[in-house]
């Protein structure tokens, strides 16, 4: 029967790692994009005078659309992390059953 610690080893401890480093990068995407879109603002700028405020949400609004496919893909990346993680272990404990 194998324990914990020889499941834990070799290539599995390397997909946790990296399942790590990937779900980590995911959280930190999330959380930025969490802070510039509460510095958006919901207006219309229809003087002149605002033009300087309605490019700087136009801005806004392109570093919020670039994220998109990072997040994307590292949420992806995490879940399959996660499902091929789950599977192994799965497999080990079927084998030793």
């Amino acid at each position: 029967m194998e324990t914990v610690e020889s499941v834990l080893s070799g290539p599995m401890l390397y997909l946790l790692i990296v399942w790590g480093v990937v779900t980590a990068v995911f959280l930190a995407l999330v959380a930025w994009r969490s802070v510039l879109t509460s510095h958006e603002d919901d207006q219309i700028f229809l003087d002149k005078a605002q033009d300087h405020m309605a490019n700087e949400q136009h801005e806004l609004v392109v570093k919020i659309n670039k994220l998109s496919k990072p997040i994307l893909t590292s949420g992806i990346t995490s879940g399959v992390l996660l499902l091929l993680i789950a599977g192994i272990f799965v497999y080990h404990g079927l084998k030793n059953f």
